[in-house]
């Protein structure tokens, strides 16, 4: 059970550790999606009439959504990291007013 918030106290806090992970997460699917998407379907690598999907292309498609994945995960990862504050303990952050606060264990 999540603390509650130690200005307003309020009971919808997250912890930023889980954040973190979840930005890094999500940010390295975002980035290889958009990666492989972006190598794939460029303006003027496919013919218009082609309907298969070109293996000879698989590499690069792969290359692609694997440094755009990396790309994506540190994206994730600084947009979590600004929030943490300062010390010990476990990080939270509260969703009603947006206090940063750590806890001791």
């Amino acid at each position: 059970m999540p603390p509650p918030c130690s200005r307003c106290v309020s009971q919808r806090v997250i912890n930023l550790e889980t954040a973190r992970t979840l930005g890094t997460a999500t940010g390295a699917l975002a980035g290889s999606l958009k990666g492989a998407y972006a190598a794939l379907y460029s303006p003027g690598r496919l013919p218009p009439s082609s309907s298969q999907f070109p293996l000879n292309r698989v590499a690069v498609v792969a290359m692609a959504a694997a440094s755009s994945g990396i790309a994506g995960a540190a994206a994730g990862y600084q947009m979590v990291q600004h929030l943490f504050p300062p010390g010990e303990g476990s990080p939270w952050l509260c969703l009603g007013c947006g206090h940063a606060f750590r806890l001791l264990d």
